[in-house]
């Protein structure tokens, strides 16, 4: 058996970026510009020492204020998320899969912080219980509505 090399669709040939005077935009000085892919990794490079400083400085404790309207808003946008899942999934409609995926990583956010900032206290096991038994599964629900919809 031999073994064969993968094969990589070519690459499409740069479009030149115009200016609204209609000449050729140089900011890049004959260069391409950056791939999205390469961005976001760098990004998400660029995030692990900082979190190292985060960790290192951040207070054991802090008094919030509108603590409620941030808790409230994330449960907003669960809801939103969840119910525009629901409607689109019953309609079929192929914008489901975007919407399914950001409401299970809000999902999983949730849950986080749920537990993480109930640590300590007595609403420390409901929010274990309710991250195990609705957050979480609902976030894995919602990533294989998301994951089948885009395939």
């Amino acid at each position: 058996m031999a073994l064969a090399a993968p094969r990589f669709p070519a690459r499409r040939p740069a479009v030149a970026l115009r200016t609204p005077a209609g000449r050729v935009w140089s900011g890049w000085a004959g260069r391409r510009p950056p791939r999205p892919a390469t961005v976001f990794t760098g990004c998400g490079l660029a995030l692990l020492p900082w979190m190292v400083v985060l960790a290192g400085t951040m207070p054991r404790t802090a008094e919030v204020s509108n603590w409620s309207a941030a808790w409230i808003g994330l449960d907003a946008m669960l809801a939103a998320g969840l119910t525009g899942t629901g409607l689109l999934l019953r309609k079929g409609d192929p914008r489901v899969a975007p919407v399914a995926a950001a409401t299970a990583a809000l999902l999983v956010m949730d849950a986080w912080f749920d537990v993480t900032t109930s640590a300590g206290t007595g609403g420390q096991g409901l929010a274990l219980l309710l991250a195990a038994g609705a957050e979480l599964p609902l976030a894995v629900a919602c990533a294989v509505v998301a994951a089948r919809r885009t395939a």
